[in-house]
């Protein structure tokens, strides 16, 4: 009874262990391939439950989620000018024909990156080439990008993957070639400064010998508009004096003098030498009389 209870036990055991080598899961982020003695015999790429013979089936998995290749150190190309350039790029790929893709590469993973960088290598040194500096730097590389995505898609399509993405994330100048370049753009901004310093110089001396034209136009025309208004005025009163003349000459004549006299001993020192009997003494003797009277 024991040994019949021992036997059913050993039985169920090497049962359960049949069924579960008999049994295998792919979930959604995988594509499997079962081999049969070596020989692919069949792929799932629907997640769930299968079965396989024990023993002589074995399966392997592949993960078909979008994978990335990242250069650990950025690649040097060659442009047009005969310049190098320091380039890092990333690459977004996945498997879409895991029997393509193990036949290609034997499903290893590195094959693949190292079979795509190369075709992106490739295609990236012949791209370069035919661009200067500036072009695989700011004004084509998006172009360059595109060019490079659809290259590698087409190799990639022979090893059952796909190229999503080919993504520049640097493009730089060697050290040597940057401090060329800088020094380049400094002697440029330099020569642009020195035009303006001379357009500049120009443009001032030209407002400058403008302004100083200006102003002896305006002094003139203010000197001649002074003269003109002084000659009214000594005209205006010319024509006064003339006009009190006419009306009551003797006091004009007493006015005149009056202002002579101020004019000749305006100080205490003054000396004047005149005959006495002179007329410029006529007012001081009579008081405005004539006649002596």
């Amino acid at each position: 009874m024991k040994q019949n209870f021992g036997g059913f036990v050993i039985g169920a055991v090497v049962l359960v262990l049949i069924i579960a080598m008999s049994m295998f899961v792919v979930d959604q982020r995988q594509n499997a391939i079962v081999f049969r003695l070596g020989e692919v015999v069949a792929i799932k790429k629907d997640p769930g439950l299968y079965f396989k013979v024990p023993l002589l089936d074995n399966v392997r998995f592949f993960d078909v989620r979008i994978l990335t290749i990242d250069t650990p150190e950025p690649e040097r190309f060659l442009t047009s000018e005969k310049k190098n350039v320091l380039v890092d790029l990333f690459v977004k790929w996945r498997i879409t024909d895991v029997r393509n893709y193990f036949t290609s590469v034997g499903g290893d993973e590195s094959n693949a990156q190292r079979r795509l960088l190369q075709t992106i290598n490739d295609g990236l040194r012949a791209e370069f080439g035919n661009r200067t500096v500036h072009d695989v730097v700011s004004g084509e590389r998006d172009k360059i990008m595109d060019l490079m995505r659809n290259k590698a898609n087409e190799d990639a399509i022979k090893i059952g993957v796909e190229v999503l993405d080919v993504r520049l994330k640097r493009v730089d100048l060697p050290q040597e070639v940057s401090e060329s370049v800088y020094r380049r753009m400094e002697a440029e901004r330099k020569r642009v400064a020195n035009e303006l310093r001379s357009t500049g110089g120009a443009e001032s001396e030209k407002i400058r010998a403008d302004a100083d034209k200006q102003r002896e136009v305006i002094l003139a025309e203010a000197y001649r508009d002074a003269q003109r208004i002084k000659g009214e005025g000594d005209a205006k009163a010319s024509a006064n004096y003339a006009r009190a003349y006419e009306i009551n000459p003797e006091f004009y004549a007493f006015y005149r003098s009056l202002e002579a006299y101020r004019a000749s001993f305006r100080n205490k020192g003054d000396i004047l030498v005149l005959e006495p009997n002179s007329e410029f003494f006529k007012y001081l003797k009579s008081g405005g009389k004539t006649g002596g009277k």
